[in-house]
């Protein structure tokens, strides 16, 4: 059970759905306890078994992933979680790639690094996530994609390529992130578009994903102006409307709540000075972590 915890992290990154990762780990278990004690017994290490498992089951959900995000109403995110990833999986890497080609798990879970993996292959995810977050040797990587360790090392190097173009040249520090979220935050409450202009990038772009399950203005918007016109049209429509910064996916965010309930969670990339990117959680379904009080670890 001591594993549940690792096997969390991995599946949230693969899906990009804290729900889904949970019944994954569900399902991994069930698997596990479905052996007799004398084929447990045979498995020498149990951890990276349920890891095999998890990492198969993520690889069918991710291949099956088209044909529900059709059914989806709207713009489809990956899920926000409070905070961020403190923890590490104690494994040693294979030592096939330069240790710069890998991302950190802290890294491995904002919310811009999760959109862009949503834009990857099953496979290329899967070997991405395992070999380069993870450390796991493609070896291992090979049994749970189903390929040649060779081919896995190739899939690794795709994803890596399309990760690293579609990133900021230079991720500024968390401390300047806050600051200018802050400033963000404060041009939105005091509704000055003109300030809330200042702090976008020209070229800024907005996503709002609802499931359909809640009212929403224009589901994507393009453009500082627009962007700041929304924002403060928002406020004008909707009232009570709090805005609070707090930590989304390990970056500094904003919670938007409405007689004290969690209505939207903000995720926000920062390239400078300005914002760039908007992700705004407000389906309902994946704001269940977001209850009022203090900041939880992610599972």
């Amino acid at each position: 059970m001591s594993e549940r915890r690792a096997l969390t992290n991995l599946a949230y990154r693969l899906l990009g759905s804290l729900a889904d990762a949970e019944d994954v780990v569900q399902e991994t278990y069930a698997r596990w306890y479905a052996m007799t004690p004398e084929r447990q017994a045979e498995i020498a290490s149990p951890g990276g078994w349920l890891t095999k498992v998890a990492g198969r089951i993520c690889l069918d959900q991710l291949r099956s992933a088209r044909a529900r995000r059709e059914r989806y109403v709207g713009e489809w995110l990956p899920e926000p979680v409070p905070g961020g990833a403190g923890w590490s999986m104690g494994r040693d890497a294979d030592g096939t790639a330069d240790p710069a080609d890998r991302v950190t798990l802290d890294e491995s879970v904002t919310m811009a690094f999760l959109v862009v993996l949503d834009s990857l292959t099953p496979a290329e995810r899967v070997a991405f996530v395992l070999h380069d977050v993870f450390r796991y040797p493609f070896a291992d990587i090979a049994d749970v994609v189903g390929r040649a360790p060779a081919a896995c090392r190739q899939l690794a190097t795709s994803a890596r390529r399309h990760i690293r173009a579609a990133q900021a040249p230079v991720a500024p520090a968390t401390a300047q992130r806050a600051a200018v979220v802050s400033d963000f935050r404060q041009a939105w409450q005091a509704q000055d578009i003109k300030a809330l202009v200042g702090l976008l990038d020209p070229d800024a772009k907005a996503v709002t994903d609802t499931g359909g399950l809640v009212q929403a203005g224009a589901r994507s918007l393009a453009g500082a102006e627009a962007i700041a016109q929304g924002l403060v049209d928002l406020f004008q429509r909707v009232p009570d409307l709090t805005v609070e910064e707090r930590a989304v996916n390990g970056l500094p965010g904003l919670v938007i709540r409405q007689a004290g309930v969690t209505v939207t969670v903000m995720a926000l990339e920062v390239s400078g000075d300005r914002v760039t990117d908007l992700w705004a959680m407000r389906n309902p379904e994946k704001l269940r972590m977001w209850t009022p009080g203090p900041e939880a670890p992610m599972a």
